[in-house]
């Protein structure tokens, strides 16, 4: 598995806290899988923060389902991004994952009031939308950066040949 890392111009040197979340990306005749919350106009892949104890697979499949109401069958880790801001570490993991099952969404009430919504999405307008991460890099330093490791993500697992999956 391969481990990338985005070092942020905050960054103190070194981390002494760190979050772990995990991603998974999910599609289906030629559409990514995506969160979307209405309230920030943020994209991303389903996903979020592990809980305690909790391992990097418990927690996309925990995630997905509660983020979007797809039970998945994830695979084993495909990539890992290590970003670096002030003295904290946050580590996202990334899996693939077919889906098995149908429930429905349960998210939590910050996701509720922030419009969360699941949708499926042409990867090539996926990959436009995270492309376009340096355009807030003066306005919006939380989306820029979502966006700069949705989108080293989808590139690094997708390889340049993600045109062709639609």
């Amino acid at each position: 598995m391969k481990t990338i890392d985005i070092i942020g111009n905050n960054y103190y040197g070194s981390w002494d806290r760190i979050r772990r979340a995990c991603r998974s990306i999910i599609i289906q005749d030629g559409k990514i899988l995506l969160t979307h919350m209405k309230k920030h106009d943020v994209w991303m892949l389903p996903g979020g923060g592990a809980e305690e104890n909790e391992t990097e697979r418990q927690c996309v499949i925990r995630e997905t389902a509660e983020e979007t109401g797809y039970l998945i069958m994830p695979s084993d880790c495909l990539l890992e991004i290590d970003e670096y801001y002030e003295n904290w570490k946050y580590a996202t993991y990334y899996f693939s994952g077919e889906i098995i099952a149908v429930s429905g969404s349960r998210l939590t009430e910050v996701e509720k009031r922030a419009g969360m919504k699941s949708m499926w999405i042409p990867v090539s307008e996926c990959m436009e939308i995270f492309s376009k991460h340096n355009d807030y890099a003066q306005t919006d330093e939380m989306k820029r950066g979502i966006y700069e490791r949705e989108y080293m993500a989808l590139k690094e697992i997708l390889g340049s040949g993600y045109e062709n999956r639609e």
